[in-house]
């Protein structure tokens, strides 16, 4: 938001610099961000005199050219050559002397120098009006009032408008300083903390009255839930044309182009006091102005040309034959303000902020004054903002107010009542502040006090003051207004320490994001919000299940998510599509759900695995990722956890086409597997991705806390390997169950090395290869001890899996 610092001394009398000003309004939680300079001609006319041309004879050595002298006031004549076919001796005339910078049309600097013109010197320029910045002629040299005196400053001929702009991070709560009034009555409040005696002066409207009754406009206001204000008056007579400058430089200070007269005082009027108006032309208006919602799919173009679909809760300011206005976001074209209107109705209101927002929002139009509607305005000030409007337009316009002020306000809108104890004003702020200096600080801030007692203050809250209606928004304006660098804070540091459990959902997650970041994961963050049709592509979801946003930004938007699961594909095609196609992601998330029994979040960890599993490199061959691979990712975190002794399963989610599924204690912590070819179509992958989806809050539940460790053994290890011919329908966990229950003490290790199926095997047969670490902690194995545990191992794997030794 952009603040004129001319503007804002018209409501308080004030001489401080702009950087005092700035450093008070930042301590009052209206940041400013930062000051610019604001000229109205760029340069500010620097250097440009009023200069008296003495004489003008024709250059000998050119036919366009002519030979002037010219007096600048200090009594020393220049020559000057000037090309204007208008230069005559005896006028005055705008010079820029040796020095002086001047501005071309693209705002690109260019230097006055002392030259020769065809062998002539030349001191100094006599100006156009372009050149200077002042209109766009260009026939000739401006011709200035004879009764100048020579060597004058053209910046005080001109009345050229020096200001300083605050550029104020505005926060959203804030929307009682969205206009010069408002930054003044907080600037007011601050100043009067400081000890400043100042008062607030707001523009008088005591000269409004009606000249005429001669064009009254009825107004019906069919849905004052959205409307609860509405005031309007129309003007005749008017004159549609230019601002004069002091409007224009107001407008062009805080960065708004100047239309014409009739918009530029509206959008005055709202930045100076923050109400928006609109001015319709009444010769378009059919009958009276109706206040209303349409049909939805009712067509409307609006000013910037174009045709919307109107909504079915879209509050629109129509006439007798349709609309005419979106309320509080945009005007119409066909009642729009032109050249030939000389008769207008202008609109002051107070509008529903949430019904100003989802029209704003669903027509995507971001306007000033949808910007004040929808954050919340005053509505004590719509019939006073109206009057000063109406009164700005007869300076600038002229014509006649030809109608009552016709004010629809069915049910006032009340201020609010607080409770303010001073035992919590001391305990939030940490500070016991006197009683009358937190008084002084809430009448500054127009917070009417109703009664006082020494337990506290009952207050009554202006309505404009949306973000304050409760007791610690009240203090909360204490403490900005008296100031938070104005609190003393004790020179002795207290701390509690408290015991912390190891497994805190923080510290896990931690741990398990250094083991990822360590196996070359990288940490991504998807947005919750998702499109509601991702639920069609798994029967798992449903339709039902979705969490929808009443007011979505988009399709795309509208829904939280019910799996991690498509928000990380979207990632990986994100990333495949701009040639990173070897990925490993993983993702810490909430799902959410809407069951019979009411909204559910749940935690999960979601893990992404596709393409290569190395970097391509000279020194090594490129092998795909697998599920394999993925699957030792998948343990090594249950390991971390002190997961153990799991039990896989099928998988049940359909989104895979193969996949296993690992229980802990009878209940599924961990799904993981192969994505199907329909979903990674859906997104547009060719290449498989392998997907984990871990119940993070179950496993936080079973996460075991206990620390293990052990001695390192002094004593060697020893590996054995065997050859076993199998079944192709034998798996590992079989083998390694047999192994376990075989020998329970020393057998360390197991591990296959190596699968095989192919040429020299019979049909249905494959070969494994695995290696048994045998160890003992308390001595050395002798042969015989290991042979004995082989012999048993063999045994048993002929005996359950019918084994052969290769």
């Amino acid at each position: 938001m952009k603040i004129s610092y001319n503007w804002l001394k018209q409501f308080i009398k004030i001489d401080w610099k702009s950087e005092e000003t700035a450093a008070l309004l930042t301590d009052l939680g209206l940041e400013v961000e930062i000051v610019e300079k604001y000229q109205s001609v760029k340069g500010g006319l620097e250097g440009v005199l009023v200069g008296h041309v003495l004489t003008c004879i024709q250059h000998p050595d050119a036919d366009r050219l002519k030979i002037t002298t010219v007096d600048l006031g200090n009594g020393l004549p220049v020559q000057i050559v000037c090309g204007a076919s208008n230069v005559a001796a005896g006028q005055k005339v705008p010079v820029a002397t040796i020095g002086t910078t001047l501005y071309d049309k693209e705002g690109v600097a260019f230097s006055i120098k002392k030259g020769k013109i065809r062998g002539q010197e030349s001191h100094g320029m006599i100006c156009a009006e372009d050149e200077l910045g002042l209109g766009e002629g260009h026939d000739g040299i401006m011709i200035l009032d004879d009764s100048l005196v020579p060597g004058t400053p053209a910046a005080t001929v001109f009345k050229i408008e020096n200001d300083e702009v605050f550029e104020i991070g505005l926060t959203p709560n804030r929307a009682d300083a969205m206009s010069h009034l408002g930054t003044a009555r907080d600037l007011r409040a601050g100043m009067l903390q400081s000890g400043a005696n100042v008062e607030l002066i707001t523009p008088s409207v005591s000269s409004f009255r009606v000249d005429k009754r001669t064009l009254k406009i009825d107004i019906d206001v069919k849905e004052p839930k959205l409307a609860p204000r509405y005031c309007g008056i129309t003007i005749s007579g008017i004159e549609v044309k230019p601002s004069p400058d002091w409007l224009q430089n107001r407008l062009k200070a805080i960065g708004l182009n100047p239309k014409n007269n009739i918009v530029d005082v509206t959008n005055y009027v709202m930045h100076e006091l923050g109400q928006p108006l609109h001015a319709f032309d009444a010769a378009k208006i059919n009958g009276k102005i109706v206040v209303q919602t349409l049909p939805a799919g009712t067509k409307f173009t609006t000013l910037d040309d174009v045709e919307r679909t109107l909504h079915e809760e879209d509050l629109m300011i129509c006439d007798e034959k349709g609309p005419l206005c979106i309320a509080g976001v945009f005007g119409g074209k066909k009642s729009g303000v032109s050249k030939s209107t000389n008769s207008i109705f202008l609109e002051s209101a107070y509008f529903n902020p949430v019904s100003v927002r989802k029209s704003a929002k669903r027509h995507q139009l971001n306007t000033d004054a949808s910007f004040r509607f929808e954050r919340g305005i005053d509505p004590t000030i719509t019939e006073y903002a109206l009057k000063r409007a109406a009164l700005l337009i007869q300076e600038v316009a002229g014509g006649e107010i030809t109608s009552d002020l016709i004010n629809v306000y069915p049910k006032k809108i009340e201020d609010f009542n607080v409770f303010l104890n001073f035992n919590n004003v001391d305990k939030i702020i940490g500070e016991k502040l006197p009683k009358d200096i937190i008084k002084k600080i809430l009448v500054s801030l127009d917070i009417k006090v109703n009664s006082f007692s020494d337990a506290g203050l009952g207050l009554t809250i202006p309505s404009y003051r949306v973000d304050v209606q409760r007791e610690i928004d009240v203090i909360e304006e204490i403490l900005r207004v008296y100031g938070y660098n104005n609190i003393s804070f004790s020179k002795k540091l207290n701390a509690s320490v408290f015991n912390a459990p190891r497994n805190e959902d923080y510290k896990i997650q931690n741990t398990i994001a250094s083991q990822l970041n360590s196996q070359g994961f990288h940490e991504m963050m998807a947005n919750s919000l998702t499109t509601a049709s991702y639920v069609q592509l798994s029967e798992q979801l449903n339709d039902d299940y979705n969490v929808t946003i009443l007011n979505p930004l988009s399709a795309d938007l509208s829904t939280m998510r019910q799996s991690l699961l498509f928000s990380g594909l979207e990632a990986v095609s994100y990333n495949i599509n701009r040639k990173n196609a070897d990925l490993k992601l993983f993702e810490f998330g909430k799902t959410y759900h809407n069951y019979l029994a009411g909204y559910e979040e749940k935690k999960h960890m979601s893990l992404f695995l596709t393409g290569n599993r190395n970097q391509e490199s000279w020194t090594s061959v490129q092998k795909m990722s697998n599920f394999f691979l993925f699957k030792g990712y998948v343990y090594g975190i249950l390991s971390r956890l002190g997961i153990e002794n799991t039990q896989n399963i099928p998988v049940t989610l359909d989104v895979f086409s193969e996949g296993i599924a690992i229980k802990f204690d009878n209940e599924t912590i961990v799904e993981l597997g192969v994505i199907k070819k329909s979903i990674l179509k859906h997104f547009g992958i060719k290449q498989e991705v392998l997907y984990a989806d871990f119940d993070w809050d179950l496993i936080l539940k079973k996460t075991s806390t206990k620390i293990k460790y052990a001695e390192i053994p002094k004593y060697p290890e020893v590996r054995r390997d065997l050859a076993l011919l199998l079944d192709q329908n034998i798996t590992y966990e079989s083998i390694y169950k047999i192994a376990r229950q075989t020998e329970k003490t020393l057998l360390k290790n197991i591990n296959l090395f190596d699968v095989y199926e192919g040429q020299n095997l019979p049909e249905g047969k494959k070969s494994y290869a695995l290696s048994f670490t045998i160890q003992d902690n308390s001595k050395t194995l002798t042969d015989a001890q290991i042979d004995k545990i082989m012999g048993k191992l063999q045994k048993n794997f002929e005996t359950e899996l019918g084994a052969v030794l290769r």
